[in-house]
């Protein structure tokens, strides 16, 4: 079975089954799309950022109904800040910004156990489904993930998630490095403009998939119906 996407048909290299591919969610907390966390204090418009949430949703319905594993990451920090790279603490040292582990409405910015830190009640994993949680933009750096991957025998990576330029780019570039394959969901992923989203797609695709291949839901949704029967 093959996925439909472009440049090339998803996977490269045999067939997309339930044994070698895995659906990743990047970081759906409510410090990326709910009211009272990180981005929405850093003065985001949230529309954005929350348009993915729908289709991860039927997405992450269709992979549970015919077995084919999720995985779900979450940027997590300690509560003494020791893992914050000094320049997301830059960021609101002049009190104009929003730093990681600053109090806000719900809470302190995603640090571990705070309200919005947590993955948002409509995505939220089931008891056996992993979650990485990562000091981090990229999953692959410092965590166990890579390990569990080949350990499962994943080749394959289907990324959803925010956002769209950041996390979601550096993970596809950490995967690819490591030799996995991935495909990016253009309505499953989002950015807080639509123009940087946009962009960040097309450069995943640019030379002939440099950086992987880019599909919709609903063609993903119609290969993962197709596998069911």
């Amino acid at each position: 079975m093959k996925l439909d996407s472009n440049p090339y048909s998803f996977p490269l290299h045999g067939e997309l089954t339930t044994r070698n591919t895995t659906l990743l969610v990047i970081d759906m907390q409510g410090d990326f799309c709910a009211e009272g966390g990180y981005m929405h204090q850093f003065g985001f418009d949230l529309t954005a950022l929350r348009r993915p949430i729908p289709v991860i949703a039927r997405v992450m319905a269709a992979c549970r109904a015919i077995g084919l594993p999720i995985i779900h990451t979450r940027e997590t920090f300690k509560p003494d800040l020791s893992d914050v790279q000094p320049h997301r603490l830059w960021r609101g040292a002049d009190g104009k910004g929003v730093a990681v582990g600053d109090h806000g409405p719900r809470g302190r910015y995603l640090v571990e156990g705070a309200e919005c830190w947590q993955i948002i009640p409509e995505l939220a994993p089931l008891e056996d489904e992993v979650v990485f949680d990562k000091p981090s933009y990229g999953a692959f750096g410092f965590t166990g993930i890579e390990r569990h991957l080949r350990d499962h025998g994943i080749q394959n990576l289907i990324l959803t998630g925010l956002t769209t330029d950041c996390c979601i780019h550096t993970n596809v570039r950490e995967a690819l490095d490591r030799g996995f394959d991935c495909v990016t969901l253009e309505d499953g992923t989002g950015a807080c403009f639509e123009a940087v989203h946009e962009a960040a797609i097309q450069l995943l695709i640019k030379k002939s998939g440099v950086f992987g291949a880019v599909a919709n839901s609903s063609a993903l949704l119609n290969t993962l119906g197709r596998m069911s029967s």
